[in-house]
């Protein structure tokens, strides 16, 4: 049976745009909403404060929007300051695109891999039956950018530098590319390598 991992975001990512009212480009959302209605259309923004000077920003949600065609349970959770629908509003390329935004996940996310961590003798041990292979399934919660690299090393209690030679001896193979970011799930083997051993191939039946 494989490892779950699981990526799982801990609160609202910074939100990355220039402040004009101060030099910063960045701002926190808190799951604050405004709605204004101006006859039968209606506007939606969510708010975000600047992280130094604390001016406030508008995203846009949607504008000049016809009140019967906004969905009943969207208006709800707008008015009700959804922090979920911040969090889903976030994560829409539309809603970026739209506001011309960039999120920054530094200290919004943790790895859970739903046991104590892996200690570092199970790469090194040679004589530890059913340590390895170890097969593990890492999985987003959310669209969260992070390199692999960086998670399988946090996982595993190694450095980058250790996971790297890992990846160049063979001794941890996957069937993505390792190196970059990822922000979808990924699965990976960690096998002891041995003169007599044969590395896993992910390509293999």
């Amino acid at each position: 049976m494989p490892t779950n991992w699981a990526v799982v975001p801990i609160c609202l990512p910074t939100i990355v745009r220039r402040c004009h009212a101060c030099a910063s480009d960045r701002f926190h959302a808190n799951g604050k909403f405004r709605v204004n209605a101006n006859h039968k259309l209606l506007d939606a923004w969510l708010l975000a404060l600047c992280a130094v000077c604390g001016d406030t920003t508008k995203l846009t949600v949607f504008e000049r929007t016809k009140v019967r065609a906004a969905r009943p349970e969207l208006l709800d959770r707008l008015h009700h300051n959804d922090i979920g629908l911040a969090a889903e509003l976030l994560q829409d390329p539309g809603v970026r695109r739209r506001n011309h935004i960039r999120l920054d996940w530094a200290n919004a996310w943790r790895l859970d891999t739903g046991t104590p961590r892996h200690d570092r003798d199970v790469v090194d041990a040679a004589g530890s039956p059913g340590a390895l292979p170890l097969d593990v399934v890492v999985r987003f919660a959310a669209r969260i950018p992070v390199r692999p690299v960086r998670l399988i090393g946090e996982g595993l209690r190694l450095s980058r530098a250790e996971v790297e030679r890992l990846v160049a001896e063979g001794g941890l193979v996957s069937a993505v590319r390792l190196g970059g970011r990822r922000s979808d799930d990924f699965s990976f083997t960690l096998r002891k390598i041995g003169h007599s051993q044969t590395v896993f191939d992910p390509q293999g039946p």
